[in-house]
């Protein structure tokens, strides 16, 4: 266990005390102290250990519960048994009249709104078209009327906030109009003269554990509200999103991973008629074989 000063977690001092009684034997008890209780306050101020505690009613108390929840909250999660799916599921499925990317369905927001994304393991930011200068059209010849394409609405999503420019995630800070803007986000992809740029936003996507108890997971994540696309994005690829599952802090299974709702890791598999899976915080199994990922940024 850590020192009990650490920062965001409430411990609890336990003061023991022995009580001798007769032939019955001794009776233990213990007396319980929240960490920010007066007692407590007291005991730092001499031991010089604990940085003062915010006061009760404060931003900042409140806050540091909030942490401390949360923090418990993602333990819980990654305890239990069987990697996240989407909540529509875990199959992934090729689209010929989309070229050579696979693709899966995911939900955003509240209400949940339906996306159907291409995945790439080749970026990391998650994108869908959202108050869109320059998109794909949502209907054409193009598509099969097998699935719809929609456009994220941040207005219609009462779960939905803008990440400002003060926020870690946010990397083009020299694009900022001010600290509290809405943060930008201009994406290039290897195909020509293919990318997306628009802002960041912070919103629910909705999971469910594979399991036997099939629990849904609400988790908020980042993603960019693609307001202008090119290239290959005007055509057939990734009309309705691309979601990266790279390395970076921005992807959505570093995410995940980061605020305990996986362990680091997923698996997609791919089969000869297209169809596939994807499962996040799948840690494999212990006969399986493995191969280094190839670092080199020019691979």
């Amino acid at each position: 266990m850590p020192p009990f000063w650490t920062k965001n977690v409430v411990f609890f001092f336990f003061f023991l005390f022995l009580i001798c009684g007769s032939s019955h034997g001794r009776i233990f008890s213990f007396k319980m102290h929240h960490r920010f209780s007066d007692p407590v306050k007291k005991w730092s101020e001499v031991a010089g250990k604990l940085s003062p505690p915010p006061e009760r009613g404060t931003f900042e108390y409140y806050a540091e519960l909030a942490d401390r929840d949360r923090l418990l909250r993602g333990r819980k999660l990654s305890g239990t048994d069987g990697p996240l799916a989407f909540s529509e599921g875990n199959s992934t499925f090729r689209i010929n009249s989309l070229g050579f990317l696979h693709y899966t369905t995911v939900k955003l927001g509240t209400p949940g709104m339906m996306f159907m994304v291409a995945l790439d393991t080749g970026s990391d930011l998650f994108w869908v078209p959202c108050d869109c200068t320059r998109c794909a059209p949502t209907d054409g010849p193009a598509f099969s009327s097998d699935f719809q394409l929609n456009m994220y609405d941040p207005k219609g999503s009462s779960t939905s906030k803008t990440v400002p420019c003060n926020n870690t995630m946010c990397a083009h800070r020299n694009r900022c109009l001010g600290t509290f803007s809405s943060c930008p986000y201009m994406v290039s992809y290897v195909s020509a003269e293919t990318s997306t740029s628009g802002i960041l936003i912070e919103d629910v996507l909705h999971l469910k554990r594979e399991d036997n108890y099939q629990e849904l997971v609400e988790a908020y994540i980042t993603f960019g509200c693609g307001q202008v696309q090119s290239g290959s994005f005007l055509d057939v690829a990734a009309p309705n999103g691309l979601f990266g599952l790279g390395m970076e802090k921005i992807s959505v299974p570093s995410i995940l991973s980061r605020e305990g709702f996986i362990a680091d890791s997923f698996s997609m598999c791919f089969g000869q008629d297209g169809i596939g899976r994807i499962s996040f915080g799948d840690k494999g199994s212990p006969d399986q074989e493995e191969t280094p990922f190839n670092l080199n940024p020019s691979r």
